[in-house]
């Protein structure tokens, strides 16, 4: 494994000098935004796609870094009921897609996004509960008539273009958030389809990261490594269904953290261990949105974090046995 980084926590530095910076800490290889709500701060798929130059300068800076790219990340709402929106989003994947063509990358990194309840809703409805009735009639609208067909039409756009993993943030908001709703995609669309894995989202919502993992084991795509600090005093009072702006530290049932900040390192070892069992062998992307730890200390915490919990070497022989 790899130690990775979602690149737009330095959005607000030139590439040469983010990549400079991550390579002090030890990062190895980026996930940077190519569009959505990543934004495009380090590459704008559609400037280097229309500039041959460009993209050869790109290629050689990471290059000269020595870091690689993981994956591209392009985190939209691609079936958002605005259609200009929905419009804008898909149109950054597909030029991502194309991007990671060019660069010789097979995986990116997104949502799988959040439909309407009809086809004249304005925004997004993420449907939490099975009654009254009609929450049940929402589903079988955003599924059936417009999250399948999207993807069923993305996949093979992806393919064509050498992208064969599509990773998935299981993230609440969108319709893929948990091991069920990724694999009921997963069948209904094809094996691109897979999970960016991110604890931090499995653990407020009372998921075991390690149970998830097992479950789908063979569509561990990518992984993103963020802590999350349940407030056992607050989840007590309200649960954990939060809308109080992230701000809201002291009151939130939950918050994001810096790794380790949430849960302690035997917790990540097990992470860690069950991705090796399952063959994963690829980036480990840190992703700092700690409100309480400014972006540099708190990514110099996660990687001497990271470093202690991770596994690097290739296993040896059972030697003993």
């Amino acid at each position: 494994m790899k130690i990775g980084i979602v690149a737009n926590v330095l959005q607000d530095k030139p590439l040469p000098e983010a990549l400079e910076i991550f390579k002090g800490l030890g990062i190895q290889t980026l996930e940077p935004g190519c569009g959505g709500y990543a934004g495009k701060a380090h590459l704008n798929p559609a400037e280097l796609l229309a500039d041959e130059k460009k993209l050869a300068e790109l290629k050689e800076t990471l290059e000269n870094s020595g870091l690689t790219i993981s994956a591209l990340s392009c985190h939209g709402n691609p079936v958002h009921p605005d259609k200009a929106l929905a419009e804008s989003y898909d149109r950054d994947m597909r030029e991502t897609v194309l991007l990671a063509e060019k660069l010789g990358i097979d995986t990116i990194t997104c949502f799988s996004g959040c439909a309407g309840d009809c086809p004249e809703s304005k925004y997004p409805n993420w449907v939490t509960c099975s009654w009254p009735d009609d929450y049940l009639k929402i589903l079988d609208y955003q599924w059936n008539e417009v999250l399948i067909p999207y993807w069923k039409g993305f996949v093979p756009f992806a393919r064509e273009h050498g992208v064969t993993k599509i990773a998935l943030e299981l993230h609440p908001g969108f319709m893929c958030y948990n091991s069920e709703t990724l694999k009921r995609l997963r069948a209904a669309v094809g094996p691109e389809i897979g999970a960016n894995f991110d604890p931090s989202h499995l653990i407020w919502q009372g998921m075991d990261p390690v149970a998830v993992l097992r479950e789908l084991r063979d569509c561990i795509f990518h992984v993103h490594a963020k802590d999350v600090k349940v407030e056992r005093c607050n989840v007590a009072i309200n649960g954990v269904l939060d809308t109080k702006h992230y701000s809201d530290e002291l009151n939130r049932s939950w918050i994001f953290r810096t790794l380790g900040f949430g849960n302690d390192a035997a917790y990540w070892k097990a992470i860690f261990s069950t991705l090796r069992a399952i063959g994963y062998n690829g980036a480990v992307s840190i992703e700092h949105e700690d409100s309480l730890i400014n972006r540099f200390e708190g990514l110099e915490k996660a990687v001497r974090f990271i470093r202690e919990c991770m596994i690097f070497e290739e296993e040896t022989a059972m030697w003993w046995a």
